[in-house]
C-alpha cells in the first residue's frame, strides 16, 4: 500500500484530477487547516495557548523557472512578519526546490540567506526541508554554506537513508539543528532501509547518539514522528546522560495525534506542530498516506454521502 501511494504522488494524471474531487478536499482537511496563510495562523492559536509552538510550510516544489522563486521568498517574508505581529512563536520550513535549486544553487542559497536573516531579525528560525535522495547532497551542501553565515537555521534529515549517520557526523562540527524524520519518498533498498523495524531502530540510534554526543553544545534536535513509543524510548535512553524532556523537541503534523501532542506538552516535552497549507497539496498528501496507511479508512469515509 505504501508503494501505491508513493506512485500516486508522482503520477501526473492523478495529480491533475484527484484534487478536484470533493471527497479528497474533505479528506485533506484532516491534515491541513486550509489553503491560505490566514487558515494556518488561525489554527495555531489554540496550540499556542497549550504551550505548543508551530512551524509553517507552504506546499509546493520543483519550480518551472528560477523567476518563480522570488514570489516564494516574498511569501515567506510575509509569513515571518505576520508571526511576529501575532505574538505567537512560529518558524518556517522551505524546500530548496521551491527556491530554485533545480535551476541555480547559488541563487537558491541567496534566497535562503535572505529568509534566514529575516527569520533571525523577527526572532524566528529557518528550516530547510529534505526532499528525495537525488537532492540530499545538494541540500546538505546548501545548509553548510547557510549555517556558516546564519546560525538560526536547521535541516531535515531522514532516518531511512543508510547514509544519514555519516551525514550527521559531517555536520557535527557546525553544532547543527536537525529535524529527524523517518522519510516519505520511494527509495531503493540499496540506499534506504525499507523495513519499518530497521527504520525505527535507526531513528532511535541517530537521535540518542546526536543528543548524548552533543551535550553542552548549542545543538538542536526535533523528532519528526508520530510514534509516541519511540519518543518515550529516546527520552528514557538520554535521561541517563542527564538530558531531560526539554532537551529536544517533538514535532508532529497538524491534525495527527492531536491528543498526544497536548498530552506530551503537559508532560514536559517541547512540542511543535507543523502546519502545512497551500494549493499544491496533492503529492504531500499522498506521502502522508504512505506514512500512515491507516488514514486510508478516513479517506474512504469521506467518499460516503
Amino acid at each position: 500500500m505504501r508503494r501505491v501511494f508513493l506512485w500516486a504522488a508522482r503520477n501526473r494524471w492523478l495529480k491533475e484530477r484527484l484534487p478536484r474531487m470533493r471527497f479528497m478536499k474533505r479528506a485533506v482537511r484532516r491534515f491541513m487547516p486550509g489553503e491560505t496563510l490566514d487558515d494556518a495562523l488561525s489554527a495555531a492559536v489554540p496550540l499556542e495557548r497549550a504551550g505548543i509552538t508551530t512551524m509553517y510550510t507552504r506546499l509546493g516544489e520543483n519550480l518551472d523557472s528560477l523567476e518563480e522563486a522570488q514570489a516564494v521568498v516574498d511569501h515567506y517574508l510575509e509569513v515571518l512578519d505576520r508571526i511576529q505581529a501575532s505574538g505567537m512563536r512560529g518558524e518556517i520550513s522551505v524546500k530548496p526546490t521551491q527556491l530554485g535549486l533545480d535551476h541555480d544553487a547559488d541563487a537558491c542559497l541567496a534566497h535562503l540567506v535572505t529568509l534566514a536573516n529575516h527569520a533571525a531579525e523577527t526572532g524566528s528560525y529557518l528550516w530547510i526541508d529534505m526532499e528525495g535522495s537525488a537532492y540530499t547532497d545538494a541540500t546538505i551542501a546548501l545548509y553548510e554554506r547557510l549555517r556558516a553565515v546564519q546560525p538560526r537555521t536547521g535541516i531535515c534529515l531522514q532516518a531511512y537513508l543508510r547514509r544519514t549517520a555519516a551525514d550527521i557526523e559531517r555536520l557535527r562540527p557546525l553544532d547543527p539543528a536537525i529535524r529527524l524524520v523517518k522519510g516519505a519518498y520511494d527509495e531503493k533498498e540499496s540506499i534506504a532501509y525499507r523495513n519499518r523495524r530497521n527504520v525505527d531502530s535507526n531513528f532511535v540510534g541517530l537521535a540518542v547518539s546526536f543528543l548524548v554526543d552533543g551535550r553542552g553544545r548549542s545543538i538542536r534536535l526535533g523528532l519528526g514522528t508520530h510514534d509516541v513509543a519511540l519518543i518515550e524510548q529516546i527520552a528514557e535512553q538520554v535521561k541517563a546522560a542527564g538530558i531531560d524532556r526539554g532537551g529536544f523537541e517533538v514535532e508532529m503534523l497538524y491534525g495527527v495525534r492531536t491528543d498526544q501532542q497536548f498530552r506530551l506538552a503537559k508532560a514536559g516535552y517541547r512540542v511543535q506542530t507543523l502546519i502545512a497549507y497551500g494549493e499544491h497539496w496533492y503529492p504531500w498528501y499522498m506521502r502522508r498516506l504512505a506514512e500512515r496507511p491507516a488514514n486510508v479508512w478516513f479517506v474512504m469515509r469521506q467518499m460516503l454521502p
